[in-house]
């Protein structure tokens, strides 16, 4: 089979009423239900919406892009009705194809959000792979992505108003830089929900894949891909991970080798098996869902990753701990509480 021959479809299982939760990378999770806790705090960003200009945008696709139906472009809209039918999605927001050489996606919108996707990508992805891309992009609209991405925009925004402040712009620094964190984190839950729409993770690796390489997936080798995210995780010396943080510092997606890594970890820790086996949280639920203990799950899975990375800034603080509880428990050793 060539790379560009459609493969046999899959029989996915429906996840009837699915929880956006149940793909939520726990970061993004965390911060997702503590900010729907807040009362009348999407009603606010709602009315800020008008500095991102929603309306503008919609009629700017409306005008300039296609309007994907059972007329235009059908085959995708097939592709994207099934990812919708997956993952128990009710209400399908609109979606666009837009002439474009770049390879890309995005979820627009607070109170009716639209997809666009670039036409770079349907001409590079196999069926499987963009119902994966689709998926990713409905995994966001369920999530509520786009309402509190508009929040990270809206206060890019301010900090032009507020750089004669110093204390002020380095206050919003910081937020935008934690903003930026969870957008990372919330394109990881959006890769979980493209799997779970598409059920087969090595398309997702592909897709991954493709993204990286502008679609050479013949010149390339999964393995060795699967490398270069081992090797960036945990190459280098402290001046390489000092360089890691100030190239992510900025970047609202993670780096491609990242993705891949991050999206076969779950697979591998059986995540992902358990929801398709049928056991995941339901919508129905969310209105219980606990502020606290998915902060605690946040934390966790910081400190799991702290845990096991191979960065090497990571190992020494890790050796440095290590170190520091040795000393406690020399010196209780030799001085015990009386």
């Amino acid at each position: 089979m060539t790379e560009h021959e459609e493969r046999p479809t899959r029989q996915r299982i429906t996840l009837t009423d699915i929880s956006s939760r149940a793909w939520e990378h726990p970061a993004d999770r965390g911060a997702l239900v503590a900010l729907r806790s807040l009362k009348g705090f999407d009603f606010v960003l709602r009315k800020m919406s008008g500095l991102v200009n929603e309306r503008a945008f919609r009629l700017q696709y409306l005008g300039s892009a296609i309007r994907v139906d059972e007329r235009q472009f059908p085959k995708v809209h097939r592709l994207y009705t099934e990812a919708a039918t997956t993952l128990d999605v009710r209400t399908l927001p609109e979606l666009y194809v837009i002439n474009s050489p770049i390879w890309n996606a995005v979820t627009i919108g607070m109170d009716k959000p639209f997809i666009v996707l670039n036409s770079a990508l349907l001409q590079g992805l196999d069926d499987e792979e963009t119902r994966f891309i689709l998926g990713h992009e409905l995994g966001h609209a369920q999530s509520g992505h786009a309402l509190y991405q508009s929040l990270l925009l809206w206060l890019m925004r301010l900090t032009g108003a507020v750089n004669w402040m110093p204390i002020g712009a380095l206050g919003l620094r910081a937020i935008i830089a934690a903003l930026h964190e969870w957008s990372r984190k919330a394109e990881l839950s959006g890769d979980r929900a493209g799997l779970l729409a598409v059920q087969d993770p090595a398309v997702a690796l592909r897709v991954q894949m493709k993204l990286a390489s502008g679609g050479q997936l013949a010149e390339l080798d999964t393995t060795a891909f699967l490398a270069q995210g081992t090797e960036y995780e945990g190459a280098g010396d402290l001046r390489d991970s000092v360089l890691k943080l100030l190239l992510l510092e900025a970047q609202t997606h993670p780096l491609a080798v990242i993705r891949a890594h991050e999206l076969r970890r779950w697979v591998d820790e059986g995540e992902y098996t358990t929801i398709v086996s049928g056991t995941y949280p339901k919508r129905q639920e969310d209105g219980d869902a606990s502020m606290t203990q998915e902060a605690k799950n946040a934390a966790k899975s910081y400190s799991d990753a702290f845990a096991r990375s191979q960065d090497p800034l990571a190992k020494l603080l890790r050796d440095a701990g290590d170190g520091l509880g040795g000393v406690r428990d020399w010196v209780s050793s030799k001085f015990p509480p009386r």
